[in-house]
């Protein structure tokens, strides 16, 4: 993976948004082995868009940070959740569900077709985008229906699957996007860093004075989860 994503993850998916976004946006990274992993109530506090991608030791996430995660989302925060993230504690918080997928690593083309082109996050973006090697993932894929569907991928092997697609949980916007595998160069691809940049403005909070999202309360269910990237938007 040092080779692909010399600067790590974070570092590459954070220098993506940069890059697309400039001064409109003040970036910063947050990882696992931090304390708190990076993510204190100040640093949440501060942050409009929180880009969660994590792989393997889900486990280890810190169940009071993922209090504090889901507090925020309910009270504006947007989320953009990628790849194996799907597994990770917040996201099966957030959607009630195992979201459990179809796997397969043998290094497919994906294409990723836009079936909602008028949803800003499909701005700007190719039909299809075109992943030429890259883990498979497919149906069934054990999430609520979104609210919105704004992409869907298909593969070299014939299996389908809704890769991009949005919710509502309180005032916040949640965004999964399953591209991004660590064996594959997929976050240096421009049209991904488009859909990256589109989601983290599309998810920035709305008006969210007049809402006191609800307390929290710990699942003693095991989850998974790890690495982190926190996105905050400049005001």
């Amino acid at each position: 993976m040092a080779e692909r994503y010399p600067s790590g993850m974070h570092g590459t998916i954070a220098s993506g948004l940069t890059e697309l976004l400039g001064d409109s946006v003040a970036v910063r990274t947050a990882t696992q082995d931090q304390p708190e992993h990076g993510l204190t109530k100040a640093v949440l506090d501060g942050t409009d868009v929180l880009t969660w991608w994590g792989h393997a030791t889900h486990a280890d996430v810190d169940d009071a940070v993922v209090d504090q995660v889901q507090q925020r989302v309910l009270g504006g925060m947007g989320l953009l959740v990628l790849h194996s993230a799907h597994f990770s504690k917040i996201f099966r918080r957030l959607m009630g569900t195992s979201c459990s997928l179809a796997w397969r690593n043998s290094g497919d083309t994906e294409l990723i077709w836009t079936v909602n082109p008028s949803h800003p996050i499909a701005a700007g973006v190719p039909q299809p985008i075109v992943i030429n090697e890259h883990e498979m993932y497919g149906e069934f894929f054990d999430i609520p229906a979104p609210d919105e569907l704004i992409f869907i991928s298909t593969f070299s092997g014939g299996e389908v699957f809704r890769s991009g697609c949005c919710w509502r949980r309180g005032k916040g916007k949640i965004f999964y996007f399953s591209p991004g595998d660590q064996e594959y160069p997929i976050y240096h691809l421009p049209d991904i860093k488009r859909v990256l940049a589109n989601a983290v403005l599309w998810a920035q909070p709305e008006n969210v004075a007049d809402f006191n999202p609800p307390s929290v309360v710990s699942s003693p269910a095991p989850y998974f989860d790890a690495r982190v990237v926190a996105g905050g938007l400049s005001s």
